[in-house]
């Protein structure tokens, strides 16, 4: 098990603190492992084991607790006999209802320290969700970064070929079970189909009542096949109409709105940087791991540009950028990147095989007059680097702890 410092580096600060850490993101993404991780450094610092109360509310043991009152009544016979500051884990708390009221009277009642996880986006949203206004502190838990991938990697053979790792990672994604199937292709794709399986049963078509579960799976299908595209609901409406089915935009609207809570798919607006202002329209959607892609479409080799715009795209979501997809005149630059006031800008390539893809990747710059660094990413190993704007491989933007 790595440390996954990146994440223990933003809620360190918090633990002990009078706020509800939330830890939210996809099925498997290792929010269970870092509650672990949590629960290792407060035994660390000296906390007893017997302080910690950690219920996962997926298991049938547990079922008995997934009401408000329920789940009080247990916590009130655990604090009955416990010696000093409690430490309250709830695994997937979304399962309990009414959970809020629970989680909140806790909070006023007791002397403890709360973490919860969940893999909807709408955990925090919503009538019940005022009861934690202002008292809780979200984050995002993503699948394993190429760094974190490589460090596992690296555990037994240190030497490894770093080039090759990638090549890996592209393939599988970054979910971090799949370390324990390492060298085991069918195994791999096997657990990431029933990833995807439980996140659309469990997370889209059970939680929204969704009926037509075929719909779905084509809506799905379509963001997956179009990850890193433009994407509007008539075009997506004219695909069906292709295969005779008539389907409302506002139908389409919900499922992916559906997708996009479930942690599926990512939603990037396109922001004019001309006109300062951002776009509701022909925004891009990009999937939570690229191994899932792999798994349930297919083709991550033959849309090796998608792929690495996505792995990029992730990156900045995961470091804790806002993004958006930059339009600049009838230029579009992949990616820009704010974070704490500094700007990122950023564009992918898979190869840049001649001089028009070259003048291509670096002349969307031209229009682009402010001094925050650019960039321009790719597969290849040469430094093609000018004017100011820095090239590098893929590989090693993603292993560079800083960018700015």
């Amino acid at each position: 098990m790595i440390k996954r410092e990146q994440y223990m580096k933003q809620i360190r600060p918090f633990i002990n603190s009078d706020l509800v850490k939330v830890l939210t993101g996809i099925r498997r993404s290792g929010k269970s492992v870092m509650l672990d991780l949590i629960k290792q450094e407060l035994m660390e610092s000296g906390i007893s084991k017997s302080q910690f109360l950690t219920i996962n509310f997926e298991t049938m043991d547990n079922a008995k607790y997934c009401t408000a009152q329920a789940l009080h009544d247990r916590i009130e016979h655990f604090f009955s006999s416990v010696n000093g500051k409690a430490y309250l884990f709830f695994d997937e708390i979304q399962e309990v209802q009414e959970w809020e009221r629970c989680i909140n009277s806790c909070r006023v009642e007791y002397d403890c320290d709360i973490y919860i996880t969940g893999s909807n986006a709408r955990l925090l949203s919503g009538e019940l969700a005022t009861y934690l206004a202002g008292r809780y502190v979200e984050f995002v838990i993503y699948p394993f970064s190429f760094s974190e991938f490589l460090e596992v990697h690296r555990l037994g053979h240190p030497s490894a070929d770093t080039s090759l790792i990638f090549r890996d990672y592209i393939l599988t994604g970054g979910m971090p079970f799949l370390t324990n199937l390492l060298g085991t292709p069918d195994a791999c794709t096997q657990y990431l189909k029933d990833i995807y399986n439980s996140v659309v049963l469990k997370d889209v078509v059970k939680r929204n009542n969704i009926r037509d579960v075929d719909l779905l799976e084509r809506t799905i299908t379509y963001l997956l096949a179009n990850v890193g595209h433009s994407f509007s609901a008539n075009s997506l409406s004219k695909y069906f109409k292709s295969e005779n089915r008539t389907v409302s935009h506002e139908t389409i609207l919900n499922y992916i709105k559906a997708c996009s809570e479930a942690f599926l798919f990512y939603k990037i607006n396109r922001e004019d940087l001309i006109r300062k202002k951002v776009l509701s329209v022909n925004e891009k959607y990009y999937v939570a791991d690229h191994g899932l892609r792999e798994a349930v479409y297919g083709s991550n080799n033959r849309d090796m540009d998608q792929i690495l715009e996505n792995i990029v795209c992730l990156e900045l979501l995961r470091r804790g950028y806002c993004v958006s997809v930059g339009k600049s005149n009838s230029r579009e630059i992949d990616f820009v990147s704010v974070k704490n006031g500094q700007r990122l800008y950023i564009q992918v390539s898979y190869l840049l095989a001649n001089a028009e893809t070259i003048e291509r990747e670096f002349g969307v710059y031209k229009n682009i007059s402010d001094n925050y660094p650019k960039y321009v990413l790719s597969m290849d190993e040469f430094d093609m680097s000018r004017n100011g704007i820095k090239h590098f491989h893929i590989r090693d933007f993603l292993l560079m702890e800083e960018w700015i």
